[in-house]
Formats: structure tokens, C-alpha cells, sequence
């Protein structure tokens, strides 16, 4: 790490910038001092900005309807958030020591080349959420349109195209433009917005947990009888229970933030310090995930009480309460909040980390705008809304790749280099991370290893709880996996 400047706060920087252009673009060169400014507050308000959202709300919900009831639910939720944040915090950790971005950071794992692996399955299935998230974003300013125009939603009688209407479609591409502005501005743009939203966000959400126990008959009457949500009220006990509904739900909560985990370092290479990255995480992402699902809860049960059926969807339930009270200036008011929710969610959680990866796949054609540009269009061709429906069971499938690449990258980087890196040499196609061709076959072994043990959860009954437990599979591992194959190698390079 010779060529590195290191200061007394173990921050590092490159005293001039990479010249390989196989390697480098300024998206993808490390952020000098002086562009380290993020605050525990301002990753706090991503995180607010992020975690409030509609699949959010309906989290908690969708573990209910499985077989758990409002505690177990919400014990799910904490323990899963509790537990992702470890890895959001190891792999930030080398955002801020050394400025680089996810992409980056994983040619010390993977190899110049191999990097590529890890950085574009992240960036597939973010595509695929954008794709989700920008659909829920366009039906709340649909409903946003047809409180104003009644005769909106009779545009084009009805006729579906790939899954959606012709008003569907017409504000599906309004909030896409949307999102696509702020992806055009950069990453100051975004941190604006998600200071902005965050608060306006929270007060919503507590508002909306004031209407529900009000007109629920209160807090504990409500939760009371959330047990009426359970779809299913007859299913497994003792350890069955544990494997084939807490387990997966777990795995699910953990997998909700997966992909974060992972490319963190797009954000955390902005921050000031070790303890503003790890301090400003904590007290946005747990906190935030757990009222908010909680507050989801309260208010499904709620309606469940008021109207004799619960209504999961929360765009669904403005509309009746405008409906009951008459008012087109509330509904409008919650569509706007939905709105601004989802694309607050969608354009951190979403787009920067495709940006970053498109951009480290073709750093001579694309910088962070063009990959940014890129991930949104491709959001749309995958048609992914039309997963809507399964998103859980889809986090807990690609749960599974995704905790195998992160037991690599944690193994590597805290176990094997103790947070070592050449930052110099991330950026040469000929230096300590060329491995073989780019490529470092141990880690992509690794990672199959992880992938394997998942399947074998698949194939044999009596292990299902490695398919249950994917992430903690993948995650156990590849990081052993890799940590056997690599220590010799990396004392011998010593």
C-alpha cells in the first residue's frame, strides 16, 4: 500500500487518480477526502428514505399470513435487520477506509475480471426491483389521476398490455422520468432527496398509525385480534415450525436487504468516518424497518376490525378512507406520500448500485449517469412487476447467490487481508488482483460451494433447512470455503 496516502482517522486516498482505462472512470475512481461527507444523519435519512415503502408495510403482513403471529412477525423483522446490518457494516466498512464502490471493492475477492460476477448478479436483480418499485410508484399517481379525472382509468378499455393498462402504462413512464431525473443529477441529488423525504415519510406513517388505533378500538385490542389476519390458522409446531415458517420468513427479511449488503460501499465511500458509516446505519435501517412494518400490521388488523376483511394494500385502503370521508385533498395527499416513498426506496436501493456495476463492466463506454441510464431501461424490459405477487419467495430463492458471494467478500477482506487493501492495485489490470487472467478461481469456487449446499436443501428432504436458511447457508459456506482455499496462497504472496 505504498502508493497510498493514509491519514491518522485510517482513512486512505490515492495521491492521483487510476490511469488503466480497463479499470477506471471517475464513477469508479476512489472519492478523494474532501468528497467524504456524509454524517451518521445523512445514511440515517438513506436508510429512512429506503425502508419506507409499500413492500415494507406489507412485510410483517405476509409473514402473518404464513403462519406467525404479530410478535413472531415483528421478531422476524428485527432479528433479520439485526442481522443484515452485520454485513452492511463489514462490507461498508472498506467503502469508507478506501472511497471505492462496490464493484471495487470485490476485484480483492473476485479478480479485475471475476469482479464482474458478483457486481452484475446484484445489479440483475436491483433492475428487477426497480422495475417493481416503478410500477407501485405509477399506479399511486394513477390513483393520484383519477381522483382528479374519474374517467382516467376507462382509458383504453381496459386492455392489458404485458400486465398493465394503457393509464398504467402512461404513469408507469411518468415515474420512471422521475426517477430517471434524480439518476441524471448524481448521488448529491439523491442524498437531497432522501434528506428531504425522510422525515415527511415518518410523520406519514405515525399519522396513519394514529387513524388505525383511533378507529381500531386501540393498541391492544387491535393486536388482540391480528391473529384473524393467519390465512391458514391450522399448521406445523415445534421445530417443524421453526424450518418451514420462521426460517424462510427470517431468510426473507435478510434477503429483503441483500442486495445492499453487498454494494453498500456505493454509499459508505461518501462517509466521514468508521463511526458515522456504522452509527448512522444502525440508527436507520432496524428502527425504521421494524415501525414501519409494525405500523402495516396495526393498521391491516385494523381494517380487518373496521371493514370485516383485511386490505393488505395500502394504496387500496387511501382510497376507501377518502372515499369515507369524502375528501380528494386526503387522497391525494397519501398517493403523493406513496409516491414519494417508492421513489425514495427505488433510486438508492435500486439504481446506484446498477449504475456502478454497468459502469465497472464498460468503464470506456459508460460512466455513472450512462449505467444508471442503462439499469433503468432494463427495469422495464425485464417486465418484472409480473412477479409482484411472489416477491417473498423470489428474496428467499436469490437470497441463496447472494449470501454466497457476500461469505466470500466478508472472509476475504476481515479474515484473510484484515482490511488490506492495495488501493492502487484495484485499479491495475496487472497488479495483485489479476490472480489468473483476472479471474480468481478460488473465490468463484467458493462461491459454487456456497450455491451448492443451498441446493442440496432443494434435493434432500432432511436438509431443507439449508434451503429454508439460504442466506446463512450461502454466507457459512463460501466464507469457509473460500478461507481454506485462500490462506496458503495469501501467506505465500505474503
Amino acid at each position: 500500500m505504498s502508493a497510498d496516502r493514509q491519514t491518522s482517522t485510517d482513512l486512505v486516498e490515492l495521491p492521483e487518480p487510476p490511469r488503466d482505462p480497463a479499470l477506471h472512470n471517475p464513477s469508479l475512481d476512489p472519492t478523494r477526502l474532501s468528497e467524504r461527507t456524509w454524517g451518521r444523519w445523512d445514511l440515517a435519512a438513506l436508510w429512512v428514505g429506503m425502508s419506507v415503502c409499500i413492500p415494507t408495510y406489507m412485510l410483517a403482513g405476509d409473514l402473518i399470513r404464513s403462519g406467525m403471529s404479530w410478535w413472531q412477525a415483528m421478531l422476524a423483522v428485527l432479528l433479520g435487520n439485526l442481522l443484515v446490518l452485520l454485513p452492511m457494516i463489514l462490507n461498508g466498512h472498506a467503502g469508507t477506509r478506501y472511497g471505492i464502490p462496490f464493484p471495487v471493492f470485490a476485484r480483492a475477492a473476485f479478480g479485475t475480471a471475476g469482479a464482474h460476477i458478483p457486481s452484475l448478479a446484484r445489479a440483475l436483480v436491483a433492475c428487477g426491483w426497480f422495475g417493481i418499485q416503478t410500477y407501485i410508484g405509477g399506479e399511486a399517481i394513477s390513483a393520484m389521476v383519477a381522483l382528479l379525472w374519474p374517467g382516467w382509468l376507462a382509458l383504453g378499455g381496459g386492455v392489458e398490455i404485458i400486465g398493465m393498462t394503457l393509464p398504467s402504462w402512461i404513469s408507469f413512464i411518468a415515474f420512471w422520468l422521475i426517477n430517471v431525473y434524480f439518476v441524471w443529477r448524481g448521488t448529491e441529488s439523491i442524498k437531497w432527496m432522501e434528506k428531504a423525504a425522510a422525515p415527511f415519510l415518518l410523520l406519514v406513517g405515525v399519522a396513519l398509525l394514529y387513524w388505525a388505533v383511533d378507529r381500531g378500538g386501540g393498541l391492544l385490542s387491535i393486536l388482540a385480534r391480528s391473529s384473524e389476519l393467519l390465512e391458514a390458522q391450522e399448521g406445523p409446531g415445534g421445530f417443524e415450525w421453526v424450518v418451514s415458517v420462521f426460517l424462510p420468513g427470517l431468510t426473507a427479511m435478510v434477503g429483503f436487504w441483500a442486495t445492499l449488503s453487498l454494494n453498500i460501499p456505493d454509499f459508505t465511500r461518501y462517509g466521514r468516518s468508521q463511526r458515522e458509516q456504522v452509527l448512522g446505519q444502525f440508527l436507520g435501517l432496524p428502527p425504521t424497518m421494524v415501525l414501519f412494518s409494525f405500523i402495516g400490521v396495526v393498521v391491516t388488523a385494523a381494517t380487518k376490525i373496521l371493514y370485516g376483511e383485511a386490505i393488505w394494500d395500502p394504496v387500496a385502503l387511501v382510497v376507501k378512507i377518502a372515499g369515507e370521508s369524502d375528501s380528494i385533498a386526503l387522497a391525494f395527499l397519501a398517493m403523493l406520500t406513496l409516491a414519494v416513498a417508492t421513489l425514495s426506496t427505488n433510486i438508492a436501493a435500486n439504481i446506484v448500485g446498477p449504475a456502478n456495476s454497468f459502469a465497472n463492466a464498460f468503464p470506456r463506454l459508460l460512466s455513472f449517469r450512462g449505467g444508471g441510464m442503462a439499469a433503468a431501461l432494463l427495469g422495464v424490459l425485464l417486465c418484472p412487476w409480473l412477479l409482484l405477487g411472489v416477491y417473498i419467495d423470489f428474496l428467499v430463492s436469490y437470497s441463496g447467490l447472494l449470501g454466497a458471494v457476500g461469505g466470500v467478500l466478508i472472509a476475504d477482506y476481515w479474515i484473510l487481508r484484515r482490511t488490506e487493501l492495495d488501493l492502487a492495485g484495484l485499479y491495475k489490470s496487472d497488479g495483485p488482483y489479476r490472480y489468473q487472467g483476472g479471474f480468481n478461481l478460488r473465490a468463484i469456487a467458493a462461491m459454487v460451494v456456497g450455491l451448492a449446499v443451498v441446493g442440496l436443501g432443494y434435493v434432500v428432504p432432511s436438509l431443507a433447512f439449508l434451503a429454508s436458511g439460504a442466506w446463512f447457508s450461502g454466507v457459512a459456506a463460501s466464507g469457509v470455503a473460500y478461507y481454506l482455499l485462500m490462506r496458503g496462497q495469501l501467506a505465500a504472496a505474503r
